[in-house]
């Protein structure tokens, strides 16, 4: 079967490593993705620094020339997305993971031109527009204590900003008060691009089940993270189909999604890179997520909101 990931960081790694998207050693490139089955890929833009602004042009150059080097099929509407769940090939969704070098709203008109279809407003540390959902302790992050401050009102702006331009709001590293903020009341759906179920391991990166019962209910989905410090105990595996689960039994099956965090994640036990997707969907399926249930994890509920928003 055929699947959708919502977010990786091969594109960064690649970039910084001079590696090749092609063929590179990294949890994912071209060849791999071909072989696992997957439709179509989102790759995220990471950046952190005081360079970030630069270093984002980079990574955006970067794209453009895999796109022309090796045929990368950017997916920029929903008829691109269709065309490649019909056909062989995979797409690529490009998204940025934290917005933070951004000084001025307008710039964001220039990231929808660029191919940008889906955009988080922060990472681990604070910036201009947000709060992260990690608290940080004599420079250690803090898993047990979740952060309750909102949005600054620069970020409250350029939600309604990302929701005129039809890109995709991604809460995953928001804080808790942030993502409260914007999923009170709201109508839109939004995605948590790789993010896990606190309920089944209480880390502040996992979302709480009134959470995921409001993002089920403004019509998004969670891509479940692969990395096992949010996973939990267990084989991953096992792991990754306890948080599916409890993702459907508080929101429905219409919420869940793949968002593998591959290449920003050390390599998980038993799935060590996007090849091994065949094996986790069979093993999902004999666990009892199938048939209708597993297309809907697998592509289907990010291709409702992929429609719904950017269309």
């Amino acid at each position: 079967m055929r699947y959708v990931d919502l977010h990786c960081d091969t594109l960064t790694e690649c970039f910084d490593k001079g590696l090749s998207l092609a063929d590179c050693n990294l949890q994912i490139n071209l060849e791999k993705l071909k072989k696992s089955g997957c439709a179509v890929q989102c790759f995220a833009i990471f950046t952190q620094g005081g360079d970030a602004a630069f270093r984002f042009e980079k990574y955006l150059s970067y794209y453009g020339e895999c796109i022309k080097k090796h045929g990368i099929k950017p997916v920029l509407d929903f008829g691109g997305f269709e065309s490649c769940l019909k056909g062989g090939e995979a797409g690529s969704i490009l998204t940025v993971e934290n917005l933070g070098f951004m000084t001025d709203l307008a710039q964001l008109k220039s990231l929808y031109a660029a191919g940008v279809r889906m955009a988080s407003l922060v990472w681990n540390f604070e910036n201009t527009f947000a709060y992260p959902n990690l608290i940080f302790e004599g420079g250690i992050p803090n898993f047990s204590k979740r952060e309750s401050r909102g949005l600054k009102g620069l970020g409250r702006q350029a939600v309604e900003a990302l929701d005129g331009l039809k890109i995709i709001v991604d809460i995953s590293h928001l804080s808790d008060g942030g993502t409260d903020e914007i999923l009170s009341g709201r109508k839109t759906p939004i995605v948590a691009s790789h993010s896990n179920a606190a309920c089944v391991n209480g880390v502040a990166r996992n979302l709480t089940d009134v959470q995921i019962k409001k993002i089920a209910d403004c019509g998004g989905v969670v891509g479940v993270n692969f990395c096992k410090d949010f996973l939990g105990v267990g084989s991953t595996f096992e792991s990754i189909f306890a948080h599916f689960k409890h993702i459907i039994n508080i929101g429905g099956e219409d919420v869940a999604a793949f968002g593998s965090d591959f290449d920003g994640i050390p390599a998980p036990p038993d799935l060590e890179d996007c090849t091994k997707m065949p094996r986790l969907l069979h093993y999902l399926e004999g666990r009892g997520i199938k048939g209708e249930t597993l297309e809907k994890l697998c592509y289907k509920n990010f291709a409702r909101v992929f429609k719904e928003v950017v269309g």
